[in-house]
């Protein structure tokens, strides 16, 4: 065992490893954004149900993720042991466990306007919101895949190609939004179907463009090749590994997507003020699970090596980097609501003005429970790159269900707090599981892992 490197080079490590991911994952995030801005811009309404479709997507796919997101740590242990053979192996079936998943998730994502209307959402907004999951439904298959590949190169340490793909499926779909919402340049006017399409367009370019990159940069790797041959070791590896992380994510995306129904039975305007500021909130908290992907990366490339020492000192970095982004942004949230709400709403619209009313005090909110989102992304971030992901799992379902969406109903619904109330309840979940995840890993499994290395 060496000794472990300064905290200056972890750092250096960190930052040029989780850099790229979270500019990937804020260019990733603000695919979602574009699609809100646009279509706050086109009709308030459509926003609205824009965010109840966009939840339930997002649920569903990151439901299927789990093996996608598992997979970084075991490519990362297994290329620091110089086993490419068996990175190639686990890719292949998290391809196939991934695309598996989005099958599943069909069914449910062609029911959606049934779905909506059953939870007491409005005929208009349930319609549209079936509407919009009819066409991108079936953007979850290339959007899976391009997941997969996402994590195998971000575990070779090659983050930098996942940020220019994310940055030019950005662009792209920018441009086709425009063109297919709004009806520019001849194209058809398609409002929300339009911001569909072109989200499906998007994710099967983003899809290409890494199955290109794979083969033409990485060759040696051969990741097609008999793609269709089963290995049932490893199937067994990535499923064990991602299936807790998968419920794990639906837990908390669900605890947001239960949020947006309870919004909605306060409104719609209460509904699109809290589209918008979940699409401001997202956008930070990419920065927190850029630097969260990089420690499980760097803390599976330290157990593959067998060096505790190093994983811990990587982890207290990342755990700093991720602080200093709370304060920063809990700051422009207290200080600068109306500049963050602007991109978001036509300044003739009739109702702006309450519309930023009811934003302005959820981001408030917001600034409350950046510390305790942030802590609980990275100790799962860091309990994963350990391989351990079933009682996180089991602390996520606990944290958002039994505390955290009881709570956001209560507060918000019964004792008459509103979008705020509903807000405080999120908090009240983030914080049980920051509590739970942060001990397990500080207690338990850091010293399970240390002490079995040493043996």
């Amino acid at each position: 065992m060496t000794s472990p490197l300064p905290y200056g080079r972890h750092l250096r490590q960190v930052l040029v490893l989780g850099l790229p991911l979270a500019g990937s994952q804020l260019a990733q995030n603000a695919l979602t954004l574009v699609d809100a801005a646009m279509l706050g811009w086109y009709d308030p309404i459509t926003l609205a149900a824009e965010t109840l479709a966009a939840g339930l997507f997002v649920v569903l796919f990151l439901a299927a993720s789990g093996f996608a997101i598992g997979l970084s740590p075991l490519v990362a242990g297994a290329e620091a042991r110089g086993d490419t053979t068996q990175a190639r192996r686990l890719t292949r079936m998290a391809l196939w466990l991934a695309l598996g998943g989005g099958v599943l998730a069909m069914p449910v994502l062609l029911s959606a306007e049934a779905i909506f209307l059953a939870t007491g959402q409005t005929p208009e907004i349930a319609a549209l919101a079936g509407q919009y999951l009819d066409i991108l439904a079936w953007g979850i298959f290339p959007a899976l895949g391009a997941m997969v590949l996402k994590s195998y190169l971000a575990a070779l340490e090659r983050t930098r190609v996942v940020l220019v793909v994310m940055l030019v499926a950005l662009v792209v779909n920018g441009i086709a939004n425009y063109a297919l919402i709004f009806g520019a340049w001849g194209f058809p006017e398609l409002g929300i179907r339009g911001a569909a399409i072109s989200s499906v367009l998007m994710h099967v370019a983003t899809l290409l463009f890494l199955v290109g990159y794979v083969q033409r940069v990485l060759p040696e790797q051969a990741l097609f090749q008999r793609l269709w041959r089963p290995d049932p070791e490893s199937i067994a590896r990535v499923f064990h590994l991602g299936w807790p992380i998968g419920l794990t994510l639906v837990a908390e995306v669900g605890l947001f997507a239960a949020s947006s129904i309870l919004m909605g039975r306060l409104g719609e305007t209460a509904l699109t003020a809290h589209g918008i500021a979940l699409q401001i909130t997202s956008l930070i908290f990419m920065i927190h699970l850029g630097f969260s992907q990089a420690a499980t990366i760097r803390a599976g490339s330290a157990h593959g090596r067998a060096e505790m020492d190093d994983m811990v000192r990587g982890a207290h970095v990342a755990i700093a980097l991720s602080l200093l982004t709370v304060i920063v942004s809990s700051i422009l949230f207290v200080a600068v609501p109306e500049l963050l709400v602007g991109p978001f709403l036509d300044p003739d619209a009739k109702t702006r003005d309450e519309i930023v009313a009811v934003v302005r005090g959820l981001l408030i909110a917001a600034a409350v429970f950046q510390l305790v989102d942030a802590m609980q992304v990275m100790a799962l971030g860091l309990l994963r790159g350990l391989q351990d992901t079933r009682w996180p799992m089991i602390f996520a379902g606990v944290s958002y269900w039994i505390v955290g969406v009881p709570a956001a109903w209560l507060l918000g619904l019964k004792l008459g707090l509103g979008g705020v109330g509903v807000w405080l309840g999120l908090a009240a979940g983030l914080t049980l599981a920051a509590l739970t995840m942060m001990t397990r890993l500080w207690r338990t499994v850091i010293p399970q892992a240390r002490a079995a290395l040493e043996k």
